[in-house]
C-alpha cells in the first residue's frame, strides 16, 4: 500500500505496460507536478495544495521516492543511486528523452479527458524540468514550467547546453510552440551549477521568444542571500512574500496557468 497524503486520494496508471501511483486532489483543469530528487517532500505537496487552492486538479506522479518524506543527504543520495540505474530514466546522455516521459505524455492525456478545460498544465523540476518540455509533444500539454531543469547530468560543456530530448523530438516541440503560440517558462538561480546557464541559452535558441527565462540572482552577496547552491525554485526555496524574488516566479507560474487553463 502506498503511504497517504491528506488530502489526496491514491490511485495507479498504467501506459504501454508502466504502472506508477498517481496523488490526486481538487477539481478544474490538471496541473501535473512532476517532483525532484528525492521524492513528493513535504514541499513539494505545499505547491501542489497551492495549485489545489487556485482552483486546480493537482496529479502528482510518484515516480520514486517515498511521498512524505522530508529530504536529507542519505535519502537523497538513495533515491539518485536507484534512478541511476532505472531503465526509466535518462541521466547521462545527450540528446535523450527519457523513457519515463512516454507514460507521462499519456497521463496528461488522460488528465485532460478527465478534468476537461482548454488543456493541462505540467510542472517539472530539478531531474523532472526537461520533461515538461518533453511532454509538449502531447496536444494536451498546453501550460510547460521547467523549474531548475537537471537532465542531462553536466559532465561536460556540451552536456550543460543539452536539453535531454531527442533531436526530431525537439524539432517537433519547437514547431508546435511556435505554431500555436505557446509560452514555455523556466526557472533557475543565476549559480545553479545543476541547470546551468548554458541550458536556457539552448532553450532560446530552439524556441526563440516562445521561451521565457526566470533566472534569480544568486551570485555572491545577492541582495536575498541566496547560496551558491540555491537549486529549488518553487519549493525548498521558496520564500513565500510579497516581493521576494521566488514567490515572484511562483506568481509568473499561476499567472501562466491562469492565462492557458482558464
Amino acid at each position: 500500500m502506498e503511504p497517504e497524503i491528506a488530502g489526496f486520494a491514491c490511485e495507479t496508471f498504467t501506459a504501454d505496460a508502466v504502472t506508477h501511483p498517481v496523488y490526486r486532489s481538487g477539481t478544474g483543469p490538471a496541473v501535473i507536478v512532476m517532483t525532484e530528487i528525492p521524492g513528493i517532500t513535504p514541499a513539494v505537496i505545499s505547491f501542489a495544495r497551492r495549485m489545489t487552492d487556485e482552483g486546480y486538479t493537482a496529479v502528482l506522479p510518484q515516480l520514486f521516492g517515498t511521498p512524505g518524506r522530508a529530504p536529507s543527504n542519505g535519502y537523497l543520495l538513495g533515491t539518485l543511486t536507484r534512478v541511476c540505474i532505472s531503465s526509466e530514466f535518462t541521466m547521462f546522455a545527450r540528446g535523450r528523452t527519457s523513457p519515463v516521459v512516454r507514460w507521462l505524455r499519456a497521463l496528461a492525456a488522460d488528465e485532460h479527458r478527465r478534468c476537461g478545460g482548454p488543456g493541462v498544465g505540467v510542472v517539472g523540476m530539478c531531474f523532472t524540468g526537461g520533461f515538461a518540455l518533453a511532454m509538449t509533444l502531447d496536444d494536451a500539454v498546453i501550460a510547460p514550467v521547467l523549474s531548475q531543469p537537471g537532465l542531462p547530468a553536466t559532465l561536460s560543456a556540451r552536456h550543460k547546453a543539452d536539453i535531454g530530448i531527442d533531436a526530431d523530438e525537439m524539432t517537433a516541440i519547437s514547431e508546435r510552440v511556435k505554431a500555436e503560440g505557446l509560452c514555455v517558462l523556466g526557472l533557475r538561480f543565476t549559480n545553479d551549477r545543476l541547470c546551468p546557464a548554458e541550458r536556457f541559452e539552448s532553450l532560446h535558441r530552439h524556441l526563440g521568444e516562445n521561451f521565457r527565462a526566470i533566472e534569480i540572482d544568486s551570485s555572491p552577496d545577492n541582495e536575498w542571500g541566496f547560496t551558491g547552491s540555491a537549486h529549488s525554485v518553487l519549493t525548498e526555496e521558496l520564500v513565500d512574500e510579497p516581493r521576494h524574488p521566488t514567490r515572484a516566479a511562483l506568481d509568473e507560474v499561476l499567472e501562466l496557468f491562469r492565462t492557458r487553463l482558464r
